[in-house]
């Protein structure tokens, strides 16, 4: 059997995507021992060979179980199958898309599952609900008793449920108001990855989910309002499509490296594209959610000393998976090498390491805005506002 269930391997990993994008509530640890060597191939391919399996199985006709045996002969903790529905889903979620009714929930400390967001003109906006409004029942189930991924996953829809025109009964409450029983109609709704505040000073707060379809051209766009400094939040970002990563990197960089990724021994670079803004000070919030693209993408920040990482360690899934289609239209994915920053650290398995740790307990948010600020102090008069030694001051400097 491999390390992780295989719900948690198809959350993790998408095509030469450095991590998944549609699953809330990414683990905070890590997976592995940091010092190990990445698979080696040639053995993993002897394995599969001796168990009758092929070594590259695009085109092949594979069971489920068979797939999943020739990722456990290979050692491939990260790889995963996919049905040709599922695979479709995730492909429409790289595009910016979801099936659901246009709300996102969560559960404060004393348990309640409330609506935190609704997205303007999807069901539940035209049904009237509205961010603080409690969710008591998800068809005749109570919604307090229920993990909130179960929760998300129901409001998506389950099994033959996951389709357009599907329905989904809830029960909502306004306060001490009445209880409301509505039923409403899934449909495919616009992901909102990217959101802009302005904060106090001036500044900019950017804050990026996923990395899906278009996400590189939302922040530069986001970046058109008027600021003095930017607050990058990475947190809770599973991951995505690599060129949008690499394409919002760009915006903050002139050109360079982004990162590297070797794919069965080639090694690939990853290269900004020219002209990004390099004198706005720049915070970059993390958090042990923070995987895959969006690690890349604040490694690369951080040894291009363009940013100060504040925050948490990070999850640490530094692989690279690519996709086999098979003969029946399901996809295989494997992993086939790990990516790198551009100082050439592999974050598979430790992590990023924030300049500034956040210590357990405290506001993260505020910690960042001081550090902004004193980044804003330092590049008065100076020809970059992120010099190497206000943007890398070191993991001793604590709150």
């Amino acid at each position: 059997m491999l390390q992780t269930p295989r719900r948690a391997r198809q959350v993790a990993t998408l095509s030469l995507v450095f991590g998944a994008v549609l699953i809330a509530g990414a683990a905070t640890g890590a997976w592995g021992d940091p010092s190990a060597p990445p698979p080696h191939r040639a053995s993993a391919d002897l394995a599969q060979a001796a168990a009758g399996l092929p070594v590259d199985p695009a085109g092949t006709a594979l069971s489920e179980q068979q797939a999943e045996h020739l990722l456990a002969a290979g050692g491939d903790r990260w790889g995963a199958y996919y049905s040709a529905q599922e695979y479709a889903e995730f492909s429409q979620g790289l595009d910016g898309r979801y099936l659901g009714v246009g709300l996102s929930v969560g559960r404060g400390e004393d348990g309640v599952t409330a609506v935190s967001q609704v997205t303007p003109s999807g069901p539940a906006a035209e049904a009237g609900i509205a961010p603080g409004d409690r969710l008591l029942r998800i068809d005749r189930d109570q919604a307090d008793r229920l993990p909130v991924t179960e929760v998300v996953a129901r409001l998506r829809g389950q099994g033959g449920e996951r389709r357009v025109g599907s329905e989904v009964t809830l029960a909502v409450q306004r306060g001490d108001g009445q209880v409301r029983e509505l039923r409403l109609r899934r449909v495919l709704l616009d992901s909102q990855q990217v959101t802009a505040e302005r904060l106090d000073k001036g500044d900019l707060r950017i804050t990026v989910r996923a990395f899906t379809s278009g996400v590189a051209e939302q922040v530069r766009a986001a970046l058109r309002a008027p600021h003095t400094g930017v607050v990058l939040d990475l947190r809770g970002n599973s991951g995505g499509l690599v060129d949008e990563a690499v394409g919002t990197a760009g915006i903050f960089l002139d050109g360079g490296a982004v990162g590297s990724y070797q794919e069965r021994g080639e090694k690939r670079e990853l290269t900004a594209p020219p002209g990004g803004d390099q004198r706005t000070p720049l915070v970059v919030l993390v958090d042990g959610g923070t995987m895959s693209a969006a690690e890349l993408l604040a490694g690369a920040l951080q040894d291009r000393s363009r940013a100060v990482v504040v925050g948490s360690r990070t999850f640490g899934k530094g692989t690279v998976q690519q996709p086999s289609r098979l003969a029946d239209g399901a996809v295989l994915e494997m992993t086939v090498g790990r990516y790198y920053t551009p100082a050439g650290r592999s974050l598979d398995g430790t992590g990023l390491t924030p300049d500034v740790p956040a210590a357990v307990g405290r506001d993260a948010d505020a910690l960042a805005l001081r550090v902004l600020a004193g980044l804003g102090t330092r590049a008065q008069g100076a020809a970059t506002p992120v010099p190497k030694a206000a943007a890398r001051p070191g993991p001793e400097v604590r709150e």
